[in-house]
């Protein structure tokens, strides 16, 4: 039988010399610009009830989740998500107030994925959490630090695609689908198999003006430009003329703060995360083949947690990170 005390558990790996002092560095890196944004840090606890992570809040599958349990018979989870803790924790100790709320946070957090995946298991987060303020001033505000910090910490090839959950929603919710079929657009847009979706819609039998409209979540687009020939078709769909509307506000904004020239916008993105209800983003650098930061608007998460907010934050990967930046190099 095989010694594992000299083994680390699959999915979980040991840090050490210059690789550690480098990582170390950059979460200083990190903290220090989150400080200077204005961000005060708050730590939450490594696990929490399952409640918080709960099928309802939407943040991860059950199964992905290590469940255990303390002496009163309770589940508890190593939290798979920093952003839930936060949320409860702004709504536990900040309910008595309606000012904006900034917190910025750093820690490990731990998925259970599938051993054939490849994945870490265990993976450090440093992030922001900008709660209590809807305006595209905040969702501009947040983007511009995450391009800020990544650009503070050396990397310089790297693109955030932006995208708004209500293009592809208010798309499907117009297409007017059965839920199986609903499902299987989903998955085919979320894999970028559009001439899937199209064939697909046009066996439902969907307008071919809506079908047309279909074709904007195949685009990556640098500017509102690229987006005009769309809105009139759009016009017939109240939430994704918004949805456009709103990421033309915000790319003013963007590019008000020259943070442009690292974002683009992906209008056919969706996100695994369930809580997200407005702007959601993802962040990719060279040669590293997972996003090495997330985010997104999620206005309705804290009532989860009883207190009525919005709130937009990101969270940077730093093991992807780490691996962009020595790749650069």
């Amino acid at each position: 039988m095989k010694n594992l005390t000299l083994h680390t558990p699959e999915g979980v790996r040991d840090i050490y010399n210059s690789e550690y002092e480098q990582r170390l560095d950059a979460l200083y890196n990190l903290r220090k610009c989150f400080k200077e944004a204005g961000y005060s840090p708050i730590s939450t606890p490594t696990f929490e009830y399952f409640d918080t992570f709960s099928k309802e809040v939407g943040s991860c599958k059950s199964n992905e989740m290590f469940k255990f349990f303390d002496r009163d018979g309770n589940t508890l989870v190593l939290r798979p998500d920093i952003t839930p803790s936060v949320a409860r924790a702004a709504a536990m100790y900040f309910s008595d107030t309606d000012e904006a709320v900034k917190l910025s946070y750093e820690g490990n957090v731990f998925i259970n994925y599938h051993s054939l995946q490849g994945r870490l298991k265990e993976s450090t987060q440093a992030g922001c959490e900008f709660i209590g303020d809807s305006s595209v001033d905040a969702d501009a505000e947040i983007l511009t630090i995450t391009v800020n910090a990544l650009k503070k910490l050396g990397l310089k090839e790297f693109e955030i695609g932006v995208g708004h959950i209500d293009v592809v929603r208010g798309l499907i919710e117009a297409a007017n689908l059965s839920d199986d079929q609903e499902e299987k657009l989903i998955n085919l847009i979320s894999n970028k198999n559009f001439f899937g979706a199209k064939e697909l819609l046009q066996q439902a039998e969907v307008s071919k003006g809506l079908i047309d409209l279909f074709d904007i979540t195949g685009k990556i687009m640098n500017s509102p430009k690229e987006w005009a020939p769309y809105l009139e078709k759009a016009k017939k769909y109240k939430k994704v003329y918004d949805a456009l509307e709103y990421l033309t506000k915000l790319y003013e904004l963007l590019n008000k703060n020259k943070v442009m020239d690292y974002i683009s916008f992906e209008l056919g993105m969706i996100s695994e995360y369930k809580y997200y209800t407005g702007i959601i983003f993802t962040g990719y650098s060279y040669g590293v083949g997972e996003p090495l930061v997330k985010g997104g608007r999620y206005d309705s998460l804290l009532s989860h947690f009883g207190k009525e907010a919005p709130a937009i934050g990101f969270a940077i990967t730093v093991d992807q990170l780490m691996l962009a930046l020595r790749r650069q190099s």
